[in-house]
């Protein structure tokens, strides 16, 4: 039997209060794991075979069930916060226990309602635990290619850039150089693959193609022009931190789009600002 899991097991004796299970062949009477009544099937007999996941209840004893979990030991699964405590927060996991995410297993701070990428374990005392720190459980890509555009998960932000689950299995992750969003922990994008490493690894972009994005840029700088009275302090001469504060691009982005405005004779260019016309 195997905690966490779910398995085929054979009814070995039936009881008023439920059935227990054995390994399916051992015909032991006197062990066995409980299947509550409420969830034992109609006209159920002793040798009929079960498929149930186990857990341990409230009093540390091994219970089986036989609804589906949303992940078994070693899965991931995006999962809701559904309560906070002094010790961490439970979720909800699909059985009739909710799980424990504890404090040094989080990523960040969660809040209530929050739903993120958590992993389900066997901790020290052999209790089923949830944690937010994935990376060694996740893969490594395959069938993408560069310029795919792909569905993530946000697990982990660090100075290095922001860490990625791909369709929340694989290893994802917007360098720095290529991150001009703020974002946290549970956030799911669409991304554009960079590169395909060699192991396997994928490096993103939430933006798209220049020649594609620069439409969207050029409508960033139209919309800030509108709110700030058809000026901008930003130009030729400003700095990429500025320019990433104010409209959340590249330098070299922002100078194609002010290009393609000027080229459409919406705006005058200065060294220190932008006017629309």
């Amino acid at each position: 039997m195997e905690l966490g899991k779910i398995q085929t097991l054979e009814i070995a004796r039936k009881k008023d209060f439920g059935v227990y299970l054995a390994d399916v062949g051992d015909y032991d009477t006197k062990g066995g794991v409980l299947l509550p009544i409420r969830q034992v099937p109609k006209n159920a007999q002793i040798g009929d075979k079960l498929e149930v996941f186990l857990y341990k209840d409230s009093e540390d004893r091994l219970i089986a069930t036989t609804k589906k979990p949303k992940l078994c030991v070693g899965e991931l699964a995006a999962l809701k916060i559904k309560e906070l405590s002094k010790i961490g927060a439970f979720v909800d996991i699909g059985i009739d226990k909710d799980i424990l995410l504890p404090f040094k297993e989080m990523e960040g701070s969660p809040k209530l309602g929050d739903e993120v990428l958590m992993v389900l374990y066997a901790d020290r005392s052999d209790r089923l635990a949830l944690s937010m720190r994935i990376y060694k459980y996740l893969s490594s890509a395959q069938n993408y290619q560069k310029d795919d555009v792909v569905k993530a998960r946000v697990y982990r932000v660090r100075d290095v850039g922001v860490m990625l689950a791909v369709d929340d299995k694989y290893y994802g992750m917007i360098p720095k150089a290529e991150n001009y969003e703020s974002y946290k922990i549970g956030d799911v994008i669409e991304a554009r693959v960079l590169r395909v490493r060699e192991d396997g690894k994928l490096d993103l972009s939430h933006r798209k193609k220049a020649y594609l994005q620069l439409g969207e840029d050029a409508k960033r700088i139209e919309s800030l022009l509108e709110k700030t009275s058809g000026r901008v302090e930003l130009g030729d001469n400003s700095s990429p931190e500025k320019i990433k504060e104010l409209l959340g691009i590249s330098k070299n982005a922002f100078k194609r789009a002010i290009g393609s405005l000027y080229k459409s004779n919406k705006i005058k260019i200065y060294e220190d600002h932008i006017e629309k016309i």
